[in-house]
């Protein structure tokens, strides 16, 4: 009878042969990373899975969804902080855009002025800012004898030009494009304004002295003036005494104009010295001062028109500022007054209308008088700037000379007028004929001017100016005066000469002998025939005097 259990299936290993295989598995070496087969799909982990499971570390990761899986997870976490990052630049983005909305009119992150916070404040705080900031920064003075004074800037020389201060910090950190646009909005970037200002140490020196030194102890510079009624600069001469030692105190304002709106106190000492400025210094500038006045500027518009600088102005523009440390006067000008004036002055006086001139034609249109009215070209002088520029050079200079202004200029033209009247003057008859539109309407005897270069002047004029009466006065041929008082229907011609009644020499007239009884140069007439004149031919009539002069009597 067969043992069933030592009856194996077939292809099964004996228990003994599998314990054999175990034993010498365990007895074999263990096996090195580098011997180790990896896993299909695997890093290589140096395991060597059991024979039983070859086939399945055979089967591809995608098949197991193992790397789908950690690739979603990957994928996710980029797209979250892709979308972090997005925001906050968007949000970086909108924060820019809306800061440079913001401080479009205001004043920009990082601008300091002085101990004043001004950072987003629009124009007109900004200027309440500055006009506070320069009340607190007063400066006390106290010196070595007790005596103190609190004095504004303005007190100690310093001359402040608030809107060029406001501009100056409204444009700090200004920008022209995007990425000067984010510099501007940057907090972190600084930028100190000052106060736009300039000091005077002479009138600092000045205030402190009378403030702090008594008249009668106190040293006082020469110094020149101007003199309105003698149109000069005079020097007067000073004397020695006290004066304060500036140098702390002029550090103090340097100070106050850098960072302004804080009060400071300074302890100063007095010194006795000479006369700052001698009388002898102080001449010379005045003789300097007295050049400008009399090498005189005339301003010229290039045309018609020009006028001479008034002492009293150029007078007003000489700044004499004391230098008491260097012992001297200089001289400064006022360029902001010199503009003002040309701008207000330059167009007054020089400016003109353009006016056309009057030909005076016939009635076949050819010119009898060529300018009756006298033609002016139109100027309008422009860039007063300009010309103020070039007045403060030639005053530096002290030479004087001409100044011309720039201006448009406007050609005048030419315009021709028919003369309805005209009255023609013939010396060889001695009579006046009197046209309208060519037509002969009157003809009168006259007498005109006697020898000796009073000889009525021939040539074409007009009659310009009319008196009912008139007192005539002039001068006989041998220098004595003469005068005709009442004369009647003048109506003048040419310059002296004219027609009026000459009650006094009707026998000239009757006679027509202006050799013996002719007048100074005017057209003597019956009184009638003087008024028909002055009523019926207005100014602009033309006048002809034509002929020549007779010896003796024509009638």
């Amino acid at each position: 009878m067969t043992d069933e259990r030592n009856q194996q299936p077939e292809g099964r290993p004996e228990y003994g042969a599998m314990r054999e295989d175990f034993e010498t598995t365990q007895a074999m070496p263990p096996i090195t990373p580098d011997e180790a087969a990896p896993l299909a799909g695997t890093s290589g982990t140096g395991i060597v899975p059991p024979a039983g499971v070859a086939a399945a570390a055979a089967v591809p990761p995608e098949d197991l969804n193992i790397g789908t899986t950690a690739a979603r997870k990957s994928r996710k976490g980029l797209i979250i902080t892709l979308s972090l990052v997005a925001v906050l630049l968007v949000a970086l983005v909108g924060a820019f855009f809306g800061a440079r909305a913001y401080y479009a009119d205001k004043v920009a992150p990082g601008v300091r002025f002085g101990s004043a916070s001004v950072v987003g404040q629009t124009r007109d705080e900004v200027k309440a800012t500055v006009d506070q900031a320069i009340k607190d920064s007063a400066v006390t003075v106290k010196d070595s004898n007790g005596k103190s004074v609190t004095a504004s800037l303005k007190d100690l020389g310093v001359n402040i030009d608030v809107d060029q201060t406001v501009d100056a910090i409204m444009d700090a950190k200004s920008s022209s494009n995007i990425g000067e646009d984010i510099l501007r909005v940057n907090p972190f970037g600084h930028v100190d304004v000052p106060l736009t200002a300039s000091t005077d140490n002479a009138a600092l020196s000045d205030f402190l002295s009378a403030k702090l030194v008594s008249d009668d102890e106190r040293a006082v510079p020469s110094s020149i003036a101007y003199d309105a009624n003698a149109q000069a600069f005079a020097a007067t001469e000073g004397r020695a005494g006290k004066t304060p030692k500036v140098a702390k105190v002029v550090s103090a304002v340097k100070q106050a104009i850098a960072e302004p709106g804080t009060a400071a106190s300074v302890s100063i000492t007095d010194e006795t010295i000479d006369t700052p400025i001698s009388l002898e210094a102080a001449q010379k500038a005045a003789d300097a001062a007295n050049q400008r006045l009399n090498n005189k500027i005339v301003m010229t518009n290039g045309n018609a028109k020009q006028f001479e600088l008034p002492n009293d102005a150029v007078a007003s523009w000489i700044k004499a500022e004391s230098r008491p440390s260097q012992g001297a006067i200089t001289l400064s000008y006022d360029s902001v007054a010199i503009k003002k004036y040309m701008a207000e002055q330059l167009p007054g006086q020089l400016n003109q209308d353009m006016v056309s001139q009057e030909d005076i034609v016939d009635g076949n249109g050819s010119v009898i008088v060529a300018a009756q009215v006298k033609g002016v070209d139109g100027v309008a002088v422009k860039d007063t700037d300009k010309a103020a520029e070039q007045v403060l050079d030639t005053l530096k200079e002290g030479n004087g000379g001409t100044v011309q202004v720039t201006a448009d200029v406007t050609k005048f033209d030419v315009k021709q007028k028919q003369s309805e009247w005209r009255v023609v003057i013939d010396k060889s008859s001695q009579t006046a004929v009197v046209y309208h539109n060519g037509q002969q309407v009157k003809s009168f005897l006259v007498c005109t001017g006697g020898p000796g270069g009073n000889e009525t002047d021939s040539g074409n004029w007009y009659i310009y100016l009319k008196y009912r009466v008139q007192d005539m006065r002039g001068y006989n041929d041998d220098g004595s005066k003469y005068l005709s008082p009442g004369v009647k229907w003048v109506s003048y011609f040419n310059g002296g000469e004219g027609f009026h009644t000459a009650s006094w020499n009707y026998g000239g007239i009757a006679s027509g002998d202006p050799a013996n009884h002719g007048s100074h140069g005017c057209v003597n007439m019956y009184e009638q025939d003087a008024e028909w004149i002055y009523e019926n031919c207005p100014e602009g009539t033309l006048v002809q005097v034509v002929g020549t002069q007779p010896s003796g009597p024509v009638r």
